[in-house]
């Protein structure tokens, strides 16, 4: 369907992950998808890995109400960020594009931004368009959205790779916004003469539908990890410094998004190779 340490204790968790992660994605690898048209047109501090024995993975999926073979992409990714896998503390961005609207249901979560960042990674990955459901991990492998096999494959190659710690702390918020300290350590796996952008994302969990048009009519979806807003807070600097970057970031946050069910995630993702370099996530407080 149209519209996927260094030291020994690292390798040791990493290695345990394969088995955790077979169990977890269910569905099979052989699941398939045909590409979209083109579009017309007082939280607590983020444990880093060193504290929890696990490295951060960001993974994006690229989703839409319309689409039929979204949901079990959808419920899988939902696993994914649920399970505690060894070696992988998975941070999961649902991201809902706004070019199914054209074929019988407007998702209520859609964005013009989501499909633009989507065509981005289109254009760096060498596909030729934009499709759903799509999974891109830390924004260097994308493949099928429900193929498990690919997933467990993408996921494990992100924990060998170098990280950059983040910590995000909230501070005493006011009713419409939230207001975090964030900081990056120095810089790891970093590309020279590319640029290291911070991120801040908010999603939200607890979102449904009840679907009367389109290949998902009669259904009601469920939702996680929905990609409500993203913005630039800042560039990292690759000084070698311990710290390469620290700053205040308030998040506006409007009338209908439940603040219980929000989380901020930050993340480094590099400009031009959209190389993720670090990520981290926390509730929002209540």
């Amino acid at each position: 369907m149209r519209h996927f340490l260094a030291t020994t204790m690292r390798i040791f968790l990493a290695g345990l992950a394969a088995t955790a992660i077979s169990a977890v994605l269910a569905l099979p690898a052989n699941a398939q998808t045909q590409p979209s048209p083109q579009p017309q047109a007082t939280a607590q501090p983020q444990p880093t890995a060193t504290d929890s024995g696990r490295k951060p993975v960001l993974v994006e999926l690229f989703t839409a109400e319309g689409c039929s073979t979204c949901p079990p992409a959808e419920a899988m990714a939902q696993k994914m960020e649920q399970q505690v896998l060894p070696g992988a503390d998975v941070i999961v961005l649902e991201e809902h594009v706004d070019y199914w609207n054209q074929y019988g249901w407007i998702d209520p979560f859609s964005s013009g931004e989501w499909t633009e960042r989507q065509r981005d990674y289109v254009s760096k990955l060498a596909d030729k368009s934009p499709y759903t459901p799509e999974m891109v991990v830390d924004g260097q492998t994308q493949f099928v959205g429900n193929n498990g096999r690919d997933a467990q494959a993408a996921i494990e190659k992100a924990v060998h790779e170098p990280e950059t710690n983040i910590t995000v702390e909230g501070k005493q918020d006011p009713k419409d916004s939230g207001d975090f300290d964030v900081s990056v350590g120095e810089l790891q796996g970093n590309t020279p003469g590319d640029t290291a952008e911070v991120w801040l994302a908010v999603t939200e969990d607890g979102l449904h539908s009840s679907v009367t048009r389109g290949e998902n009519a009669g259904h009601v979806l469920n939702h996680a990890a929905v990609l409500r807003s993203l913005h630039k807070i800042g560039v990292a600097q690759a000084k070698g410094d311990k710290m390469s970057f620290a700053g205040d970031a308030r998040v506006k946050l409007k009338s209908d998004w439940k603040r219980e069910n929000l989380r901020v995630v930050v993340f480094v993702q590099e400009k031009k190779s959209r190389k993720i370099l670090g990520a981290a996530s926390t509730k929002v407080a209540g």
